[in-house]
């Protein structure tokens, strides 16, 4: 083990300070919501009313997305396997319970206590995904030290980005295909754009997969297919909003996943499948419906719009990635943004026309639940006539479709634009020399952090048969 890359000094320093300060800010800004208290219940109080039976198994999902489902596609690579499940491990573990503490400072202001309850934990989960795509972009390049410090500094900026795009612009965006997939994928693209390494575009002698890697990368890709109707319908408003969501991604996952495997047959010098394509394509339309996920855009629609993802996502890993890594200095590992830089313009662009084209013939008075912005402001008697029909219809800000249309086109910019900044300034940060960064030829390699056991061959990278 090389000298500048031991973990023996800066791993510890790093987790345990930071474990310091996060037991000091849990101890004086984290108590339970009322859900969790036991001063609120009492002897009427039904436990099945606990809002742990609604949002746990939307947690439960969403946690087996993160550590099983991110962590086994991570593990493509045939050398690399340990770090990219265990790295992927270490980097939620940590990012979960940092996100916890920064989203709760924004309620902390309000009402002057983080109240910790599941609804919390599945809010840290999406902070979290935003993350682990971002990882996509440096992974076999990075050192465990640069994750967690790319962790602790994005986590930041996405937050106060989520904050800021919510209150002031005000948008919709269900299932996150702005403030997670284009977040995510503009701040890993910035981060990799200044940990630009010219050698690896020559390609690297550890940058292969195996028969048992690539394997284990479908089992994540399935994991992650399997559940992304519970990411993207957890925080739509529960009925028949989240109902559609549920629909929509489905229909959207099968239509991409189908399209991936005749365009990888097509594309196919000798008219076979490619892995990669599996690996990545298929969960294109999770990603492309997201933004109109609650909306009524139809079941051909969301149909459509898989398909329109997948394909998008498909020609930009064949041709945009070599491109962007050759021409703009930007090496995109995982293809982070074909599966959600891309995608996440699709489905933001299908959300602005299902604005500009929603009514109240399709949608009822429901209308001003989905499109709250749109709803009457205090005041306006139609917000009477329609809180009649919609018991706790809350006030809204009387805004046109066109005029949330612009909004939304707002929010996109300035998400690229926050997170792109943020990303570059981070990967100013990781760069520095004590992170523990990997040499070009060390990259991609496990024995570099890892401890490997005796049936891996260290000089010919081969395991052992017996």
């Amino acid at each position: 083990m090389k000298s500048s890359t031991s973990l023996k000094l800066r791993l510890p320093v790093l987790v345990f300070g930071m474990e310091v300060v996060m037991i000091a800010l849990y101890a004086i800004f984290v108590t339970y919501d009322d859900n969790a208290n036991a001063k609120m219940q009492n002897n009427v109080t039904d436990p099945m009313d606990n809002s742990m039976y609604r949002d746990y198994p939307f947690f439960a999902d969403v946690q087996v997305m993160i550590f099983i489902g991110f962590g086994c596609l991570l593990a493509f690579f045939r050398f690399y396997g340990f770090s990219g499940m265990v790295f992927n491990f270490l980097t939620a573990a940590f990012t979960i319970q940092w996100a916890i503490l920064i989203q709760g400072f924004f309620q902390f202001y309000y009402d002057g206590q983080i109240h910790l309850g599941v609804i919390n934990l599945i809010n840290a989960e999406f902070a979290c995904a935003v993350v682990l795509i971002s990882f996509g972009a440096v992974l076999g390049k990075t050192s465990p030290v640069q994750l967690l410090v790319m962790a602790l500094l994005e986590i930041p900026v996405f937050s106060v980005t989520e904050w800021a795009v919510l209150k002031y612009i005000r948008i919709n965006d269900a299932g996150g295909s702005i403030l997670i997939h284009l977040f995510a994928c503009y701040f890993g693209l910035g981060v990799t754009f200044v940990l630009y390494r010219p050698k690896l575009n020559q390609g690297h002698a550890k940058e292969i997969t195996s028969y048992q890697s690539d394997i284990l990368s479908v089992m994540g890709t399935l994991f992650l297919w399997v559940f992304w109707p519970s990411f993207n319908s957890a925080l739509t408003l529960k009925g028949d909003d989240q109902h559609r969501a549920v629909l929509h991604t489905f229909i959207g996952l099968c239509s991409s996943t189908i399209t991936a495997f005749a365009l990888s047959a097509i594309f196919s010098k000798k008219g076979k499948l490619t892995m990669a394509d599996i690996q990545n394509v298929t969960l294109a339309g999770g990603v492309t419906v997201g933004a109109t996920v609650d909306m009524m855009i139809s079941p051909v629609a969301a149909y459509a719009l898989g398909i329109m993802g997948c394909t998008a996502c498909y020609l930009g890993y064949r041709y945009l990635t070599p491109f962007m890594a050759k021409r703009m200095k930007i090496q995109d590992q995982c293809g982070i943004h074909n599966l959600h830089g891309l995608t996440g313009l699709i489905s933001s662009t299908a959300a602005i026309c299902a604005i500009l084209l929603a009514k109240e013939e399709t949608y009822g008075p429901s209308m001003y639940q989905i499109f709250a912005h749109r709803a009457p402001p205090m005041g306006d008697p139609k917000l009477l006539e329609l809180q009649e029909l919609i018991p706790g219809l809350k006030p809204g800000l009387g805004r046109t479709a066109k005029e949330q249309a612009y909004y939304q086109v707002a929010a996109i910019f300035a998400t690229i634009a926050a997170s792109a900044v943020g990303g570059v300034l981070t990967g100013l940060v990781m760069k520095m020399s004590f992170m523990a960064s990997p040499t070009d030829d060390d990259c991609f390699d496990d024995e570099l952090f890892f401890d490997m056991p005796s049936d891996f061959d260290k000089k010919t990278h081969k395991v052992k048969l017996n």
